[in-house]
């Protein structure tokens, strides 16, 4: 985006003239105005960091191909070979195209604009229902059982508060933000109940005044079915003890008010661990597929499941998570009988 607005005035003032002029003037909108305008109005009603992604979307992405264009002349044609173009070559470092998933997340962004739009009486003829991304089957990865017997052992040879996060990720599914949102406050002793209701993540600064390019915030978690309670594992709840006499403001992570250690350490230090479990680096969300399969082939039910996972529907879970291993099937092959 070649030109910046900083605040509301600034936009409202761009913006203003072509509506004052009527229906022929709205005809002579720029795209980049319009996606500018959204971006203020939107950013009244989301989290900051929803608002940050968005931005970022719209300001390496969006615009640059599709911010000179008069607003009512994006076509269907003209956003399929701007889809195209981001997952062939869409890199900004050159090295090829964008994921799936981003691509995705800028057609969602497009779609919200061109709605934006619709409420000036601004026609865009694009039809979004016309323009498919083909997803191909991602690639997931679970840890062996041998792999996770490893990290567990590892993780219960002493009381570190940190490698006790871990287990709370390996065994109840808690995402990687989550864990390092835990306070005291959370674990709910007499019901052996751990409440998720917060998560952290570090998020790219865009006020004028900040002197740091990136900053740390916590937040609701990511959809309303995050925030849930969950039963706690009976050898989690006796590691969990030991947090009692903190203060109830404390970072389970940490047994401080005053530190606490950031997502992407975290990742770091599992990554610290698999090493010294000779166990192959995984991204710290293996955990969380490794708890959805192992539960599976455990028999839980997919409905409870979910809600452990703080999913939205049954079928997030089933999708998305739960991974049948080599001896799961094998085990299931194996009930098969001849009829005669």
């Amino acid at each position: 985006m070649e030109r910046k607005f900083h605040s509301a005035t600034d936009v409202l003032q761009q913006f203003a003239p072509f509506f004052v002029l009527g229906k022929c003037k709205k005809k002579e909108i720029s795209f980049e105005l319009l996606a500018v305008h959204w971006l203020e109005n939107v950013k009244l009603r989301i989290k900051e960091s929803s608002y940050v992604k968005y931005y970022n979307l719209v300001q390496n992405h969006i615009l640059p191909e599709l911010g000179k264009y008069p607003a009512t002349s994006l076509t269907t044609d003209l956003v399929e070979q701007f889809v195209q173009q981001k997952l062939h070559t869409g890199r900004r470092d050159g090295k090829g195209g964008l994921s799936e998933k981003t691509v995705k997340d800028i057609l969602t962004v497009l779609k919200e604009i061109c709605i934006y739009a619709a409420h000036w009486d601004i026609e865009i003829p694009c039809h979004f229902e016309l323009i498919k991304i083909r997803s191909a089957d991602p690639r997931i990865q679970v840890l062996s059982r041998e792999e996770q017997l490893k990290l567990e052992q590892f993780l219960l040879n002493d009381d570190s508060l940190i490698k006790l996060g871990v287990l709370l990720s390996l065994f109840m599914g808690i995402r990687l933000g989550e864990v390092c949102a835990l306070k005291r406050r959370d674990i709910l002793y007499n019901e052996k109940i751990l409440c998720v209701r917060a998560t952290m993540q570090r998020i790219q600064d865009l006020s004028r005044e900040s002197q740091k390019k990136t900053k740390i915030v916590i937040t609701e978690p990511k959809s309303s079915s995050s925030n849930r309670d969950i039963p706690i594992p009976p050898f989690l709840f006796k590691r969990l003890e030991i947090l009692k006499d903190i203060p109830e403001e404390a970072y389970i992570l940490t047994g401080s008010t005053s530190y606490f250690i950031e997502p992407r350490t975290l990742e770091n230090i599992l990554k610290k661990y698999l090493r010294e479990c000779h166990i192959e680096e995984v991204n710290y969300h293996v955990l969380r597929h490794t708890f959805a399969t192992r539960c599976m082939e455990n028999g839980f039910d997919a409905k409870s499941l979910s809600e452990i996972l703080g999913h939205a529907n049954v079928n997030i879970t089933l999708n998305r998570y739960v991974h049948s291993s080599m001896e799961q099937k094998r085990r299931n092959m194996d009930k098969l009988e001849r009829v005669g």
